[in-house]
């Protein structure tokens, strides 16, 4: 009697998974080309383009931006990077195991959770990446970016975003057992960092007390840096010191993120 096959490897593991997540990709493309291209484009236009060619303030009360237009769009791609993530690991994640059961099939095979989690997350990056990597390119004729490597540098940033947000949203989709959660989350946490991160204003706005709560919020760390590499006019123009904090929070929030999510679905399956 033949035995049991053996465990793939991480490698082998995540190239099994990506031939389900790139069908998966195909077949619901068109459904997200709305929500993932059109929709923030047009919100740029009418922000950024028509309201901000009423807008005239002075660089140093836009943290360096020229114009309205290139302080908006950087931030508001880091916050698109940040509901993309959250859209793509709330509902989906959720009915993998509670409707369609579709973990539950890949469980039966020697596939850990461990291999799992890490497959769906890469489709979710993957998914932030295209996302922001079209809205960067779509404003690279608007003049937003000072210098040719920055719309490079502000996507690594927006997708750094995205990732953190991916991973605890996934260990949070895990460990709730009613979609309701999902609708307080985006009430309580989504929509208000969105406005209230720096995207459309500067913190400073918001008082001391306000600036300094702002400053705590991980998508804050995400729209600074993606708007100073974005407006940066050359590689002495980014605060090196600041930028590299904000890297390392969304790092240091992305691996205690994948922890989370590992164990949150480990849990599921067990329980």
């Amino acid at each position: 009697m033949p035995g049991a096959p053996s465990a793939p490897s991480a490698r082998e593991a995540l190239l099994r998974l990506g031939d389900y997540w790139l069908t998966v990709a195909r077949r619901t493309w068109r459904a997200t080309a709305v929500s993932s291209f059109l929709s923030p484009l047009f919100y740029v236009l009418a922000m950024g383009v028509v309201l901000g060619g009423f807008i005239e303030a002075d660089p140093s009360e836009l943290e360096g931006a020229t114009t309205y237009l290139a302080f908006l769009a950087p931030g508001l791609v880091a916050g698109h990077a940040m509901q993309t993530a959250v859209g793509e690991t709330t509902y989906p994640v959720f009915g993998m195991f509670k409707w369609n059961r579709v973990y539950d099939a890949m469980l039966a095979t020697p596939l850990t959770p461990t291999d799992v989690v890490r497959a769906h997350l890469s489709y979710v990056v993957v998914r932030v990446l295209v996302a922001c990597a079209v809205f960067d390119l779509v404003l690279a004729p608007f003049g937003v970016y000072g210098t040719w490597w920055g719309p490079f540098a502000a996507l690594a940033a927006q997708v750094l975003t995205g990732g953190a947000f991916a991973v605890w949203t996934y260990g949070f989709s895990c460990r709730v057992h009613s979609d309701a959660a999902f609708g307080v989350l985006f009430r309580i946490g989504v929509f208000p960092l969105f406005l209230f991160s720096g995207a459309f204003f500067p913190v400073a706005n918001l008082g001391d007390v306000g600036a300094a709560i702002a400053r705590l919020t991980p998508l804050w760390h995400g729209v600074n840096l993606s708007r100073m590499f974005s407006i940066a006019t050359g590689p002495g123009d980014p605060d090196w010191a600041l930028a590299a904090l904000n890297a390392v929070v969304l790092l240091a929030l992305s691996a205690l993120g994948w922890r989370w999510a590992r164990t949150g679905l480990e849990r599921r399956v067990a329980a």
